[in-house]
């Protein structure tokens, strides 16, 4: 879908993702861009940052069904950022994760779906490939609601897919801030040395976003191919002159993430600069997809197993700019 002469809103527009998400979509001929998120104080510091009159700055919890009738009213396309992120927070607050991580994406999809909305994008992450936390588990169930909402549509456009990536590298709550915050005492704590991740910019991130919205049809869960880090190499490129304190994996916290697992391989495609976990539904065609490749038998794209590295200059560079 062309994004000219549309009206978009992003739920959780005033986090990391929403705030250069709307940057980036203010450059197209957009007839108007709606911030949906639940801080006020944070709605009026953006405020300040953006002049640009398209913007509109909508009060809102994703909990609220009611709300978000109200504010999909004339929408076209939603990406659908709003979510609890923190592992440890949902850990400790697990009733709370279910209703704004699940319940929440129930609400967006029937409030989608009744109020005419054409696109909606999810926002997804590694931890809800084979997940071992609840944040990863809340955003695996996420992910199946809106990927089996396109069976409820009926004869109307509205149509779902999810984006999937990794950490967001310099986002709120991401390891590059809270290392540079801590460096002056000498010391970086470290869980496990043998620890890897993904990585992706903000920048790379939303793009990706916005291509998916072009690209999709309903459905598809896109994945992005992007390079591993080494937690180590991280820490490194960031302190170098600070001390390494092994502290132990965290509750929640997996060693290596996993983007596409062994099980989802089977029907997933591969393409250029990304794959599409395909539907298992009987409503999915394949007609659009020519030139994804089948993955080889046992495939699976994990951090640790990934063919595409980044050295630590590389990596000391990429914290520069962020």
């Amino acid at each position: 879908m062309e994004l000219d002469g549309k009206v978009v809103l992003v739920t959780g527009g005033t986090g990391s993702f929403g705030k250069k998400f709307v940057k980036k979509i203010l450059e197209y001929d957009i007839k108007k861009v709606i911030v949906f998120s639940r801080d006020e104080l944070k709605q009026y510091e953006m405020a300040q940052e953006f002049k640009d009159p398209r913007i509109r700055f909508f009060i809102g919890d994703v909990r609220d069904k009611d709300r978000l009738y109200r504010a999909f009213d004339g929408v076209d396309i939603v990406v659908h950022a709003a979510a609890m992120k923190q592992v440890p927070a949902c850990e400790y607050n697990p009733f709370e994760a279910i209703k704004t991580n699940i319940y929440g994406a129930q609400n967006v999809i029937e409030a989608a779906i009744d109020r005419g909305v054409r696109r909606v994008i999810a926002l997804s992450t590694d931890k809800a490939c084979s997940p071992v936390n609840l944040y990863g588990a809340t955003k695996l169930a996420s992910d199946k609601l809106f990927v089996a909402a396109n069976s409820y549509v009926g004869g109307k456009e509205t149509r779902f897919s999810v984006v999937r990536y990794g950490n967001v590298a310099g986002s709120r709550g991401s390891v590059v801030p809270f290392f540079k915050k801590i460096r002056h005492t000498g010391k970086l704590p470290i869980t496990d040395e043998r620890m890897t991740r993904f990585w992706i910019t903000l920048d790379q991130g939303v793009q990706f976003v916005i291509d998916s919205l072009r690209r999709m049809r309903g459905g598809e869960i896109f994945v992005p191919k992007i390079p591993s880090m080494r937690v180590l190499d991280l820490a490194e490129a960031i302190a170098p002159e600070c001390e390494i304190e092994i502290v132990g994996i965290r509750p929640g916290e997996k060693l290596h993430e996993a983007m596409i697992s062994e099980d989802d391989a089977r029907h997933t495609l591969e393409f250029d600069t990304y794959y599409v976990i395909q539907p298992e539904f009987p409503w999915w065609s394949k007609e659009g997809l020519e030139g994804g490749k089948p993955l080889p038998e046992g495939f699976k794209y994990t951090s640790d197993t990934n063919t595409q590295w980044l050295t630590v200059e590389q990596l000391r560079k990429l914290v520069e700019e962020i």
